[in-house]
């Protein structure tokens, strides 16, 4: 049996400004912080001898491996990431970075951000540019209702208002 995946779908590459500066200050803080900290207590596992029954060795080597491939993936990302100038964006419809307030068959609200899909918050109710729902409410204008296939089926929403910060 073989190994082999597809290659994963590309993500688009946006983010918001603050979106980019918490990837910055993650990199930053991995590279500068935690990466030391890792290789001081990586060489003090090592200098206490047999390394083959060494978890401590073993635990430190994997975290670095973490920490490594972590960084690796900021650097490239950080690189492709654009940030949009949403001030030219109508404001009377939706568009990235905008919040919007959607109303569902049976009444009830929620409210969603668009963001980019490094930074994505079910809580914070910041949903990817690339999922579904955000797709379909893309260039909406208040009260315009809509249909949009979502993992648990079709569903129907009303555009109740739409914000910019």
């Amino acid at each position: 049996m073989s190994r082999w995946r597809p290659p994963p779908e590309k993500s688009t590459a946006l983010i918001t400004r603050e979106g980019l500066e918490r990837l910055r200050a993650e990199l930053q803080e991995l590279w500068h912080v935690r990466r030391p900290e890792v290789v001081k207590a990586l060489a003090a596992a090592a200098a206490e001898g047999d390394r083959s029954e060494n978890a401590e060795y073993t635990y430190r080597k994997k975290q670095l491996g973490e920490i490594d491939r972590r960084v690796r993936y900021l650097s490239k990302r950080i690189e492709v990431l654009k940030v949009p100038d949403s001030s030219r964006a109508p404001r009377e419809k939706v568009f990235f970075g905008a919040w919007f307030e959607l109303e569902d068959e049976d009444g009830n609200a929620r409210t969603h951000r668009i963001v980019g899909p490094d930074e994505t918050d079910a809580k914070r109710g910041w949903i990817s540019i690339d999922s579904p729902l955000a797709r379909a409410v893309l260039n909406k204008a208040v009260d315009a209702e809509f249909e949009v296939e979502l993992p648990t089926g079709r569903a129907n929403f009303v555009l109740v208002s739409v914000r910019y910060e």
